[in-house]
């Protein structure tokens, strides 16, 4: 009698199948795993963990592609620990519970638990909230997994019970091997030089399961010589680049800009404005940053900075994109090229500071109007200088309320436009000291 095909066990279709190469490559040894050296190594946090034969809870905080997940479960085997995964994306209330019980259940017959969540900030403040007892009593060694800065998405109570390790993306080297790893694993040679090589990892961009997508790419291209660069950027789909404008990638790539505006590096501002804009930022919101530089890192060193920076954002706005961006580009140069200072922001500060610690002075009489016969009655305005009519037109009258001392908040620099201003502070205040 035929045997019916339903009856055919599932694991032998499963066995046909052609399993893809990222499994194929993923690493059975934590030696295997490629660019943590730092955390994996004799004297990494980790590698000091599993000599000591004691794992503690973690949040491995890396780029995707550089290996979370695999050192997540290898640690569980090195450490003969239940490796249990879990999905923050797709799993709920009702996963949790089931995964503490069969956690404690272990526990009960003499096996440890290493709970492995992926995506671990996607959990909300009060699911996070329910990992602590757990933690706390050892039913379960928690390994979190997040591409998210965990500052800024994990509860401080759960960050005080798991030590935070830092994964880097992979360089041109770890990457090389990698390459070199798939290259075996398929028995021959990719279609590409050297030149080809390093526009590969350029298309990676320090991912390693996206470089080996890319490698089967190439694997499967009928091509006889090797494949140009140019060629390859048609043939493979770039890795989109890493950044998220509502999170880190956000924040540090603005910052990278500002401070190197700061250090009037005006080349390595060009190319973080140019970063954030491949990662899809509004042009509009690099614009309005720019103004804050303007008046915040250049101040009265260079007045027209502010004007420069206001056109810029006004050009775009009339023109878009990509043309408008030429003329942010433009301020972003004329912005690192500019003399800086922050005189008038400290300055700013220090009157702030000033006027909460003197609390409600009145101004002196002599400067206060007096509209009504009564106000004049009581001195309002008697004794004031019209400072036009004064010799140098100044008169050097006291503006500050009585009982407060005169305080110089304004510290102009030697640059720029500034210096002159300081000359002309440094004059006022000899002209005032002759007038006392």
């Amino acid at each position: 009698m035929t045997q019916c095909a339903d009856a055919v066990p599932a694991e032998l279709f499963a066995s046909l199948a052609p399993t893809p190469l990222a499994e194929r490559l993923r690493p059975k040894t934590l030696g295997d795993i490629l660019g943590q050296e730092h955390l994996l190594g004799p004297e990494g946090p980790l590698g000091r963990m599993l000599a000591a034969r004691k794992l503690g809870s973690a949040i491995l905080w890396g780029p995707p592609g550089c290996g979370k997940t695999t050192i997540a479960r290898l640690l569980a085997e090195q450490t003969d620990l239940h490796f249990e995964p879990l999905s923050a994306v797709f799993s709920g209330v009702a996963d949790l519970r089931r995964v503490f019980e069969a956690a404690r259940q272990r526990r009960r017959d003499g096996k440890g638990t290493l709970l492995f969540v992926d995506e671990i900030h996607r959990f909300n403040r009060a699911q996070q909230d329910g990992f602590l007892p757990y933690v706390e009593d050892g039913t379960v060694t928690l390994v979190g997994a997040t591409t998210e800065n965990p500052s800024f998405e994990l509860n401080a109570a759960l960050l005080s019970r798991c030590q935070v390790l830092v994964l880097k993306r992979l360089d041109d080297s770890a990457l090389g091997q990698l390459l070199e790893r798939a290259e075996a694993a398929l028995g021959r040679k990719l279609p590409i030089d050297e030149e080809g090589r390093q526009a590969i990892f350029a298309m990676a961009d320090g991912d390693g399961r996206y470089l080996i997508t890319l490698a089967e790419q190439l694997a499967g291209l009928k091509e006889k010589g090797p494949v140009p660069p140019a060629r390859l950027a048609t043939l493979l789909q770039k890795r989109a680049p890493l950044y998220d404008k509502a999170q880190e990638a956000h924040y540090n790539l603005i910052s990278a800009l500002h401070k190197s505006l700061r250090g009037s590096d005006v080349d390595a501002a060009l190319y973080w404005f140019a970063r954030m804009l491949d990662g899809g930022e509004d042009p509009k919101y690099i614009a309005r940053r720019l103004v804050r530089f303007a008046v915040e890192d250049i101040g009265m060193a260079d007045p027209n900075a502010l004007t420069q920076t206001l056109a810029a954002w006004d050009t775009y706005d009339r023109l878009g994109s990509p043309e408008g961006e030429l003329a942010i580009a433009q301020a972003v140069i004329y912005l690192g090229t500019a003399p800086k200072s922050n005189a008038g922001y400290v300055a700013f500060g220090a009157a702030k500071r000033a006027a909460k610690e003197h609390g409600s002075l009145t101004p002196p009489m002599h400067i206060l109007n007096a509209p009504t016969r009564l106000m004049k009655d009581l001195g309002y305005a008697k004794g004031y200088e019209y400072d036009h009519n004064a010799e140098d037109g100044f008169s050097g009258q006291n503006y500050f309320p009585d009982g407060m001392a005169r305080e110089e908040f304004y510290q102009p620099v030697e640059r720029g436009f500034e210096r002159e201003i300081l000359k002309r502070l440094e004059y006022w205040k000899k002209l005032r000291g002759k007038k006392r």
